[in-house]
């Protein structure tokens, strides 16, 4: 197998159990079929607008989880256990729902640039992203019952050359703060984003294309 592309995308079945058993309800001589509530383990706005795309009826459920690498985690490791760990610490609370989990990182030579904890942090993680190419992941997991399937999105990144004074009109908007890599792609900082390889979406913070599938894996039907 070839090396994979900046825009790569994976998906692994974590554990594969036989079909579970579907909840019925009875009307009178019939039977009719439950679909499973879909659930995103995720309070960020941005991935409740992006999961709109697939399905209009969703609960949100924050998960509780620290993001918090583990000793010489490589980052695609990072997002795809955190986005597990996220998923099945809602499922708890919600067994027979599909639980959709994710995580976004912001990779720069090797460093994952999480959210920014002050305007310092913030302005110096734009000055390493300035003029240069970085990589965001995403891992998903998406789990029902006994079924669980995690994937990693890939997409690169490069941004144009950032004077000082674009860096600081740029903190003055507040765009920066809560966002990986101190920036959104789909806000005020996309006219320093000079090109793009990959899921568009996945910057954003959830990979639709690959979600869409995983949710397809599971049996979650998606019409419209």
């Amino acid at each position: 197998m070839g090396p994979r592309s900046a825009n790569s995308a994976e998906m692994v079945a974590c554990r594969m159990q036989p079909p579970w058993p579907t909840p019925i309800q009875e009307i009178g001589q019939f039977e009719m079929l439950l679909k499973p509530g879909l659930v995103l383990a995720s309070e960020s706005p941005r991935r409740q607008k992006l999961l709109k795309l697939l399905c209009t009826e969703f609960e949100v459920v924050p998960s509780g989880v620290s993001e918090v690498p583990e000793l010489n985690e490589s980052p695609h490791k990072m997002v795809r256990r955190l986005a597990q760990a996220k998923a099945k610490a809602v499922q708890v609370s919600r067994p027979h729902a599909v639980v959709v989990g994710a995580d976004t990182a912001v990779v720069s030579d090797g460093q994952v640039l999480g959210k920014p904890v002050s305007e310092e942090d913030a302005r110096n993680m734009l000055i390493r992203l300035s003029g240069k190419t970085h990589k965001v992941l995403t891992g998903l997991c998406v789990l029902h019952e006994q079924h669980c399937f995690c994937g990693v999105s890939k997409t690169s990144v490069r941004f144009s050359p950032l004077s000082p004074q674009e860096i600081e009109d740029y903190l003055k908007t507040g765009e920066p703060f809560g966002k990986a890599g101190a920036y959104a792609i789909q806000g005020y900082a996309s006219r320093y984003v000079d090109k793009i390889d990959g899921c568009y979406f996945n910057v954003v913070g959830l990979p639709i294309s690959l979600l869409y599938r995983m949710l397809q894996k599971v049996g979650y039907s998606l019409h419209g």
